[in-house]
């Protein structure tokens, strides 16, 4: 339960978003600072190399880049930092993904400059937010990290992300879905959120509208991906999992459904598996635990498959009669300080047990019933 009896709202100081955005990349920086740090893995680099260079040309910026080496742990960190002081970076530009940005944000800020988000895909909202997630360097959850700010900028190009495959738009779907029901849960007990203080109208009503705006675009988004092609649908997906869903996990809070996901990182059968993919499990978990009715738990599990998400333990590698590995996911899930401690109800590895047993059969029924394939069993490569 919150400690505090004030509300806050954070946010980006600035997001930009459109086709062709990125020839906008170098202006943009060049009201933040002079010398950028392009933090960027060789794959992202080699899509973005020409348009990013050209742009910081434009702008009479230097072009410094160094390779992002795919996990956002303490070492890779502290070897950014150390890259940032010897470049003489005074913003930390990360380009990709969501561990990209949060090595980023987390180097940027121990280095003491000022850091931008450039996501190559619409798969997570990590790029608007204070917060970093960092990994042990076989991809485990560690820890949360918070910031005292957001980022200065994010810049989304929309073109960019429809190139990308589908797989990654789809994820970013599933975690930000997961934003109202958790924004939701965390109005309803009172607490916290990642902002530091009771959530505002403002942070769950954009919560909800990332919900809405995905019940209504989701699958048209996802077929234009499928044909790298910009369109509303696609345009407005984008924003609902990048800004709406970053501004509403953020000030709206998180619960059930993303400490879930923590849990579900503490076995190994899950590696791969994209991080949104594992949010919508916990998405489904978390329903059943607050016994929500019949007919949204269907409804959910009907449209969530559609769009191509996983809705029982089966598609991310667990079996569900294998109780030790429940029980390691489930006790991860309820550690201390985990914000499944949000719902309004208390919440033990023994009823997060229960709840993903449930969720195997519930789900397999709904699907069935609904004429919707049956899950496929997801194989972890190492």
């Amino acid at each position: 339960m919150a400690q505090s009896t004030v509300q806050t709202f954070i946010s980006p100081g600035r997001y930009v978003q459109g086709k062709g955005a990125i020839s906008r990349l170098g202006e943009e920086l060049a009201q933040i600072g002079k010398r950028p740090l392009m933090i960027c893995d060789d794959m992202v680099w080699n899509i973005v190399e020409d348009d990013v260079t050209a742009s910081l040309k434009a702008a009479k910026l230097p072009v410094i880049r160094e390779k992002f080496n795919g996990i956002p742990h303490p070492k890779e960190i502290g070897r950014f930092v150390e890259l940032l002081k010897k470049h003489n970076a005074d913003i930390a530009v990360s380009v990709g993904g969501g561990s990209t940005h949060d090595t980023a944000k987390a180097a940027g800020h121990s280095a003491g400059i000022r850091w931008v988000t450039v996501p190559t895909t619409a798969s997570v909202d990590a790029p608007t937010s204070t917060l970093g997630v960092i990994y042990t360097e076989d991809h485990a959850f560690l820890e949360y990290l918070y910031f005292p700010r957001n980022p200065d900028l994010v810049l989304v190009d929309t073109q960019i992300v429809a190139n990308a495959p589908a797989e990654f738009l789809i994820a970013g779907v599933g975690d930000a879905l997961a934003t109202w029901l958790e924004a939701k849960a965390v109005a309803g007990s009172f607490s916290d959120t990642i902002a530091g203080d009771l959530p505002t109208l403002t942070g769950t009503a954009l919560a909800r509208l990332s919900w809405d705006v995905l019940w209504e675009n989701a699958i048209p988004a996802i077929a234009a991906v499928r044909d790298h092609v910009v369109t509303p649908a696609l345009e407005k997906v984008i924003e609902a999992n990048t800004l709406l869903s970053g501004l509403g996990f953020e000030s709206g809070g998180l619960a059930a459904a993303h400490a879930i996901h923590n849990g579900l990182t503490a076995v190994p059968q899950t590696r791969g598996v994209q991080h949104g993919y594992k949010v919508n499990v916990g998405s489904v978990t978390q329903l059943v635990l607050e016994g929500a009715p019949f007919a949204d738990i269907r409804a959910f599990v009907e449209f969530t498959t559609r769009v191509g998400l996983p809705t029982t333990l089966t598609e991310v590698g667990i079996d569900v009669d294998d109780a030790e590995t429940l029980r390691i996911v489930a006790e991860a899930a309820t550690a201390e300080g985990e914000t499944i401690h949000n719902m309004s109800f208390e919440v033990t590895a023994e009823s997060v047990v229960y709840a993903l047993i449930s969720v195997e059969r519930l789900s397999r029924q709904i699907r069935a019933e609904a004429g919707l394939p049956a899950p496929v069993k997801y194989v972890a490569h190492h």
